[in-house]
């Protein structure tokens, strides 16, 4: 490596970088890792495919996508002071420019080259910068893709083709000597409008007019449309080459012209420094932590409710999955929270592995077993394990409610809903909340600014200028912004974490910082004290309602919810006994002496008069009558009650006929003749074939194991250390197998190939030369083929020969293994390096 010529290709570049760089590289663009390239020139020409450069300019910052962009339009190759002078100007400006934005372009610059030369889209010296080919042709202008600068072609781009009269006509109007050498007139030309002396002149003598319209394109779109009869000054400009024909209609302001015109700058507002973070308040940090545990609460409570809704099975799937518009109004109704939170709750809910399908041929959401863990578990860890399925889920229930690329709906928990992005923006939003003060609630607009800086190009198109008419018969183009899909979830990310309880009144909550920073075991202590201690009591009062003044234990949260209606929620919860909520618990298989014991054991004030004669009256008459499978049956050993309802015209629907003083049939299931006696206001219960009575327990129905949909990933993941060493080691080795050396064999016909052929040499050679080898403890180049049938090239150290096998030390795999002899194509000595 001590020769100090410049590398002439990426491929040298990459060659005589370090392993650390080249590990830094794989790190940053682990598309490159997908397989293994077998050596540096591989490696070179897969970093500079069109699929990979695009992923790697996605990744960019605004002010490397702007270096990058100005390279594009700069000479090939470019030295140092070109490109910084395309970003700062000539120091003649317009106005536009900031006296310190000069200073800070400088200083940025650097940093700037070194992430792209890290990434392998820029390589060269200083004085020689290239930019990979496809990147040049992704940023670089043509008119089916604008150049995101707003630079049209070269003069000798826009002008190849063009008949050597009309160069000539174009230099005896602007004044410059004639000539028959059409490369000559291009170059005359293109010193013309780089002469900032020549041109100033040039422009000072344009009417007024010809002047307004290159104020049009100078920024680009640098495209306009010509009438067949243009007006004097787009004609003037149009005969002085300052817009030259694209075709019959079209014409293009080159790009020497728009940068003299520009000062010389590649962008209007370079932006070398990320955007700051703007404060909309400071708030005292205790005060956010309890905000944000309130919601806290509130989240585990709502998601509780939903599994307790769903607890004995949801509602039905969708034939194209998801749930239908009408559930997920129901379920927004049954949870009091409009439908956009309701499809948050319940995305989060089957991101978190609580909700899945059951499986059935009637397909239905139902609760999972690990539902029956997760509410077993501190309300502290309950939430952590929320806030953390959240941050990893692909899935996006802000987009429930509109539509895909055909124009159908979005469903809630349907299959379109995930977007590989969302995690990634989730992150770094809340990085930008743990790099401000603990308390500070940043402006949202602001840090769209900041995030729109980090990844320009995700997303959507970048911004264009909309189109405008040009006066004198032109009109420049243009196109509107593409919708931002990071910014919306970047919206949808401040909304979703004050829901969850990791921001409080717009900071970012102590505790959400810790799982950021130290995971979720800290996170769970930091939340625990915040959190309300569950409570042993009610209070019941005398008009059949209880408070809860609190969160409830679970025990008793689970039996208060059968026996009694939740009629309020908030600070406290209040429920409602009625007849149907006691029929309930009775039907669970509750005794009205097991309900008093209840209400007596939880209650801190004395069981109201008028509860207790509501749970004896419904008890009295609870399983009076008796409902079996005839198809059904009605028994009861009152035959008054049978006459009343035989008398009733409410029960003409079910068919009843009497079979029995004691006994009515009827032609209806007892599932519906159960509800319907129940409406007319009668207790009946249900019976089993040999006349028990069946209990009814709320919420057994459990989907079979289910596992928490797996995000989908953005990329592929980055690698860790390990593989990239190993990934780097392999590299090399092939890299010294294709380009090392090797010692020709003139009289042996079967010498080695071309670089990057697999060594061919005769089994007794082989033999030979691995034997030599093993005694010198010299490396050597064999070509093998696995059992699979799969070739490769690989560098050996052989330590051992025997057997028909040769243990050697790999340095591609950096292991010691045994090939084979018959499976080696063949075998070359290194050269010693001079």
């Amino acid at each position: 490596m001590g020769t100090t010529t410049p590398p002439r290709t990426l491929a040298e570049a990459l060659r005589a970088r370090g392993d650390d760089s080249l590990a830094g590289l794989l790190r940053a663009r682990p598309d490159l890792l997908n397989p293994v390239p077998n050596d540096i020139t591989q490696l070179a020409t897969r970093a500079g495919t069109r699929a990979s450069v695009v992923r790697a300019l996605e990744h960019l910052d605004r002010f490397a996508l702007q270096t990058a962009e100005a390279l594009a339009v700069a000479p090939d190759p470019a030295p140092y002071d070109t490109l910084l002078s395309l970003l700062t100007g000539d120091g003649l400006d317009d106005g536009e420019q900031h006296d310190d934005a000069g200073a800070a372009i400088t200083a940025a610059l650097p940093g700037a080259l070194a992430t792209l030369r890290e990434q392998a889209l820029v390589w060269g010296e200083d004085d020689r910068l290239r930019l990979v080919r496809t990147a040049r042709e992704l940023l670089a202008p043509s008119p089916q893709h604008p150049s995101p600068t707003g630079l049209g072609p070269t003069v000798a781009e826009a002008t190849a083709g063009m008949s050597p009269g009309r160069l000539q006509e174009i230099l005896t109007a602007t004044g410059l000597p004639a000539t028959h050498d059409p490369v000559s007139a291009v170059a005359s030309l293109s010193a013309l409008f780089t002469d900032r002396t020549r041109m100033a002149e040039l422009l000072d003598s344009a009417p007024v007019e010809a002047l307004s319209v290159l104020d049009r394109l100078v920024w680009g779109p640098p495209y306009g449309e010509v009438t067949p009869n243009p007006t004097p000054p787009v004609k003037w400009l149009r005969d002085r080459g300052l817009l030259l024909p694209v075709s019959t209609r079209t014409v293009v302001l080159p790009r020497e012209a728009a940068l003299h015109l520009r000062a010389g700058r590649a962008h209007r507002v370079p932006e070398p420094v990320p955007p700051a973070l703007a404060a909309v308040a400071e708030r005292d940090p205790q005060a956010v932590d309890r905000a944000a545990a309130g919601q806290a609460f509130t989240a585990l409570a709502t998601v509780e409710e939903l599994l307790k809704l769903w607890n004995g099975g949801g509602p039905t799937i969708l034939r194209a999955g998801g749930l239908s518009v009408r559930e997920l109004k129901r379920t927004a109704t049954a949870l009091d929270v409009p439908e956009p939170i309701a499809a948050f709750w319940v995305e989060l809910a089957y991101g978190a592995g609580l909700l899945a399908s059951d499986g059935e041929t009637d397909e239905r959401y139902a609760p999972t077993p690990a539902s029956d863990e997760w509410l077993d578990l501190p309300a502290a860890d309950r939430w952590t394990h929320l806030a953390t399925a959240w941050l990893a889920a692909t899935r996006t229930p802000g987009l429930v409610g509109g539509q895909d690329a055909k124009g159908r709906a979005l469903s809630a928990l349907g299959p379109e809903l995930d977007r590989s992005a969302a995690p990634d923006v989730r992150r770094r939003v809340l990085a930008l909340f743990a790099g401000l003060p603990p308390g500070t609630a940043p402006d949202p607009e602001t840090l769209l600014r900041r995030l729109r800086w980090e990844r320009p190009l995700r997303g959507g198109p970048a911004p264009a200028a909309p189109a405008a008419p040009s006066p004198g018969g032109t009109t420049s183009g243009g196109g509107a912004e593409g919708t931002d899909l990071r910014s919306r979830l970047a919206l949808w990310t401040l909304n979703e974490a004050e829901l969850l309880g990791i921001t409080g009144r717009g900071a970012l909550s102590s505790q959400a910082r810790a799982l950021l920073e130290e995971g979720e075991k800290a996170a769970a202590v930091r939340l625990a004290p915040l959190l309300p201690e569950p409570l042993d009591h009610v209070l019941l009062q005398a008009d059949l309602t209880a408070v809860a003044p609190g969160p409830l234990e679970r025990p008793l949260a689970d039996m208060l919810s059968v026996l009694a209606d939740v009629e309020s929620k908030g600070g406290a919860t209040v429920y409602r006994f009625t007849p149907g909520s006691v029929r309930r618990a009775l039907d669970a298989g509750r005794a009205a002496t097991d309900l008093h014991a209840f209400l007596a054991a939880h209650s801190r004030t004395p069981v109201p008069q008028p509860l207790s004669y509501l749970i004896d009256d419904v008890a009295r008459r609870h399983g009076h009558l008796r409902i079996g499978a005839a198809s059904a049956y009605v028994r009861c050993d009152d035959e008054a009650v049978l006459n009343e309802i035989l008398a009733d015209r409410r029960s003409t629907g079910l068919r009843l006929r009497r079979l029995a003083p004691t006994v009515l049939a009827s032609q209806a299931d007892p599932g519906p003749l159960l509800e319907a006696l129940r409406d007319m206001g009668y207790a009946p219960a249900a019976e089993s074939a040999d006349g028990d009575v069946l209990i009814t327990r709320a919420g057994a129905r459990r989907t079979p194991p289910r596992t928490p949909p797996v995000p989908v990933p953005e990329g592929p993941p980055v690698p860790d250390d390990t593989l990239l060493g190993a990934a780097v080691r392999a590299i090399r080795a092939g890299d010294t197998a294709a380009t090392v050396a090797r010692k020709e064999t003139p009289d042996s016909p079967s010498s080695p190939g071309p670089s990057g052929a697999l060594p061919r040499t005769t089994p007794a050679e082989t033999l030979a030369t691995v034997q030599a080898a093993a005694m010198t403890g010299a490396t050597v180049w064999i070509g093998y083929v696995n059992a699979d049938g799969a070739a490769s090239q690989r560098v050996i150290a052989p330590v051992r020969v025997e057997g028909g096998f040769v243990t050697a030390y790999d340095h591609t795999a950096d292991e010691i293994r045994t090939y084979p002899l018959h499976r080696i194509t063949g075998v070359a000595e290194l050269a010693e390096e001079a």
